[in-house]
């Protein structure tokens, strides 16, 4: 089955949130002590004692999530299963985020990007495994 214009913009569209998730995750992956000392005191705290295993997750979930995409591009299944190992990641990281840390209080318009995330992820499995069955997915 030959893939709709909509197909196509969704997949561009996905591939440029998660090419901006790999830049954040670059941002602080590499951030240095001059930009993290201008940081709000709660947000020097979060940096600075986030376990490396919210770093992995987070590091998965943008990578995982980006090829994906690219996976959306290139008209391949396996981008249905990248998105599901995005997904997982990506709680990982957003329960230790609401949960576990207690240096930034995700209230207000700070739950807004989490929240969106979320659901940005959960209909790209949704789409990727839609096109899988319909047969654009190869």
């Amino acid at each position: 089955m030959q893939p709709t214009l909509s197909f196509w913009i969704i997949s561009i569209l996905a591939t440029l949130w998660n090419l901006v998730g790999v830049l954040v995750y670059l941002g602080q992956a590499y951030m240095t002590d001059d930009v993290l000392t201008s940081l709000p005191e709660p947000e020097q705290l979060y940096y600075a004692n986030r376990p490396a295993w919210v770093v992995a997750a987070f590091a998965i979930a943008v990578f995982a999530g980006f090829f994906g995409s690219i996976g959306l591009l290139r008209r391949k299944k396996r981008a249905f299963y990248l998105f599901v190992i995005s997904f997982i990641a990506l709680m990982v990281q957003t329960f230790h985020s609401f949960f576990v840390q207690n240096h930034i209080k995700f209230e207000g318009t700070k739950i807004i990007l989490p929240m969106l995330t979320v659901i940005i992820a959960l209909f790209l499995i949704y789409f990727s495994n839609a096109k899988a069955k319909s047969g654009v997915l190869n």
